[in-house]
């Protein structure tokens, strides 16, 4: 599976590795950069289900289901019906 939260779909995004007064200095010679998204691989218990999952997601998925809880969040994703 690729690097790709479940919940809100983020990925990997590519850019520039220097800032912008630096570009408009001088040349640029190092191209551009991956940036990776911050995942981490979470056990979430949904008590509604009785059922344990396990996901990769971002920190900000992270705080939503903290928030929203699982099963709302999990239902909204459509990883459970």
């Amino acid at each position: 599976m690729a690097n790709v939260c479940q919940i809100t779909g983020k990925k990997s995004a590519v850019g520039g590795k220097y800032s912008n007064r630096t570009r408009a200095t001088q040349f640029n010679p190092c191209g551009k950069k991956r940036r990776k998204v911050n995942l981490k691989r979470k056990r979430i218990f949904v008590p509604e289900l009785n059922k344990t999952f396990t996901l990769k997601l971002s920190t900000k998925a992270i705080k939503t289901i903290n928030k929203k809880g699982a099963y709302a969040v999990l239902k909204e994703a459509g990883l459970i019906s």
